[in-house]
């Protein structure tokens, strides 16, 4: 027990370089921007002296090194700032969206489970046979069609022709099935097809073969011997993934007016919002990290061979 806890702290100090280097390119990026937030904030008709005096109060006219190590010292002492736009905390602005977008984002991440563990496993079941073909069919659909354009294609299908769910917001499960569906139908594409590629690998070992001949069911083959062996890739990429759903779940919460993260780090870049982009950010960041974590966690539960 103490080597598997060294070993996850020590992943996790890796992280920590990686964080700071996205923040810290975040925070000296979004500043070589055009525009001046201050100025966009009173108006091109705003007196200099309102806006040296906004730029002052809001420490906008500091050099650039002197903002970068003020902005870390709040990080540290858990003060990301005020919104220059909100004009509230960029704490608590995040921390009222955050539960949205995970929400989402584990909502598409179940759906994509559970579309593509049963297909991978029909498609390695019957490899080469129409049932393989049509997974591979589907699974190329559900690659082809980005976030972008399969969620207002669901919005006029199910929501405005249909009328079967809520076109936009937040405020129950029937608002929630529309964007995480679109955010986890591309999720199964990719983790189907390496459902399908880790069964064919692990139902050619001596084990399964040996399993098989002591008479156990199929079923108990394949889902507790071969699936629980397989799964080890799969959980690579689902870590892997759970970073692209956060991103793509900018452009989900935009198309469908959710109120998390993705949608206020979208309204922070169009405000030149510095503290509140980078508190989004830093949100993510975060979070990205403690999924790589847990995922390394799973491994050591699933995979008794790394424990050792």
């Amino acid at each position: 027990m103490k080597r598997v806890l060294r070993s996850l702290a020590i992943r996790l100090l890796y992280t920590l370089p990686v964080l700071w280097l996205v923040v810290s390119l975040v925070f000296f990026l979004i500043h070589l921007v055009p525009g001046d937030p201050i100025q966009q904030m009173l108006g091109d008709g705003a007196r200099p002296a309102d806006v040296t005096a906004l730029r002052h109060e809001y420490g906008l006219d500091l050099p650039l090194h002197v903002q970068y190590i003020h902005y870390w010292e709040g990080v540290l002492h858990g003060n990301l700032g005020q919104s220059l736009r909100m004009g509230q905390s960029v704490t608590a602005l995040v921390l009222n969206r955050y539960p949205y977008t995970v929400e989402l984002t584990l909502a598409a991440l179940l759906i994509g489970l559970l579309l593509s563990i049963p297909a991978g496993i029909q498609a390695a079941l019957y490899r080469g046979r129409w049932q393989d073909h049509a997974v591979g069919v589907v699974s190329l659909l559900g690659l082809s069609f980005p976030v972008f354009a399969l969620g207002p294609i669901l919005i006029l299908l199910v929501s405005i022709k249909l009328g079967w769910l809520p076109v936009s917001g937040a405020g129950g499960l029937t608002h929630l099935i529309l964007p995480a569906l679109t955010m986890g139908s591309a999720l199964a594409a990719v983790l189907t097809r390496m459902v399908r590629t880790a069964m064919l690998e692990e139902l050619g070992q001596d084990y399964i073969r040996t399993a098989r001949a002591k008479g156990l069911s199929e079923r108990r083959v394949v889902y507790v011997h071969a699936l629980r062996n397989a799964m080890i890739p799969v959980l690579t990429l689902v870590g892997l993934q759970f970073g692209a759903l956060l991103a793509g779940a900018i452009v989900t919460e935009k198309i469908f007016s959710w109120p998390g993260i993705g949608r206020l780090t979208v309204t922070a870049i169009e405000n030149r919002d510095y503290p509140l982009l980078q508190g989004c950010i830093l949100a993510v960041g975060l979070t990205y990290v403690l999924v790589n974590l847990i995922t390394d966690v799973l491994y050591l539960v699933v995979n008794p061979r790394i424990r050792d």
